[in-house]
């Protein structure tokens, strides 16, 4: 296995890698870390061509190089079955310092506009398809795109009940009672939880795994809310930038983060069928 990766990348590269090291993290590929003769380091996502597509991603992070000032990994490679890029140094531990600077950084990136919500080609998110036909009203993509497509694609693989299910879609039937247009489709890297996230010193080195589509900013808000990702430095300093509206932390985030666990339950189903229908509850469905 190790002599055929080494020798896809050097086909991919015009050089053997020295030496291979196994990465955590990957849940659509294994992911190394890659020494070249000249001790450059870089990582590589490496896939077995039966799940999906690693230029994909390749794409989104090249979307956003071009398009945004949000640190990414250099892709120098990317096809069905592999995607290298350089190696950025730091951990996921975020400190204030780090926080503060993540603000700042996804205040620039959610400054970013677009002509209509979603993007111009499919991406994905945890390994699943994603879809982004372009729309001209946020609500409407995101009742269409975003719940009732992940919750028909997890009733389908029966991980989510039927009655759920029929819950969701009442509920989705009502969203402007809660949710409103922001003024523009912002750019977003769509999948910030603290994994994806590295730094350095007090600053932010990297971000990773995106899922990107132009949006309202308050969905990755909310996302960075579902798993800690980000603590009170973080939002007090991103509130200076781009302040945030009432009712986003009472109502608005949890309407927003039934998209991630609706991912969560078509990927793992279990306890996040109970989140979601917790929220359904919370608002009378």
């Amino acid at each position: 296995m190790t002599t055929a990766i080494l020798t896809q990348l050097e086909a991919a590269l015009g050089q053997r890698p020295t030496q291979l090291k196994p990465l955590s993290g990957g849940c659509i590929a294994q992911v190394y870390r890659v020494w070249l003769p000249d001790k450059t380091t870089l990582v590589a996502k490496v896939g077995d061509g039966q799940g999906v597509s690693l230029e994909a991603e390749g794409y989104m992070l090249r979307y956003l190089a071009t398009h945004s000032a949000l640190p990414v990994p250099q892709v120098l490679h990317s096809s069905d079955t592999l995607l290298v890029m350089t190696f950025i140094e730091g951990n996921s531990f975020l400190g204030d310092e780090a926080e503060t600077h993540a603000a700042e950084l996804l205040a620039a990136l959610h400054d970013v506009r677009g002509a209509a919500y979603g993007l111009e080609r499919d991406t994905l998110i945890g390994g699943l398809h994603q879809p982004n036909p372009q729309s001209a009203t946020w609500i409407a993509f995101f009742r269409e795109q975003r719940l009732l497509y992940m919750g028909r694609e997890a009733l389908r693989a029966r991980q989510l009940p039927p009655d759920v299910f029929a819950r969701l879609e009442r509920f989705c039937a009502r969203l402007e009672t809660w949710l409103y247009e922001p003024p523009y489709p912002s750019l977003i890297h769509g999948d910030m939880w603290t994994t994806n996230i590295l730094a350095q010193g007090g600053r932010i080195t990297g971000f990773l795994d995106p899922a990107i589509y132009y949006a309202h900013p308050e969905i990755e808000l909310a996302f960075s809310t579902l798993f800690n990702t980000f603590g009170m430095a973080f939002f007090t300093r991103y509130h200076e930038l781009r302040p945030i509206a009432e009712g986003f932390f009472e109502e608005r985030r949890d309407i927003y983060n039934l998209y991630p666990l609706l991912v969560h339950v078509r990927l793992f189903g279990g306890g996040y069928v109970g989140a979601v229908s917790r929220i359904l509850s919370r608002f009378g469905y």
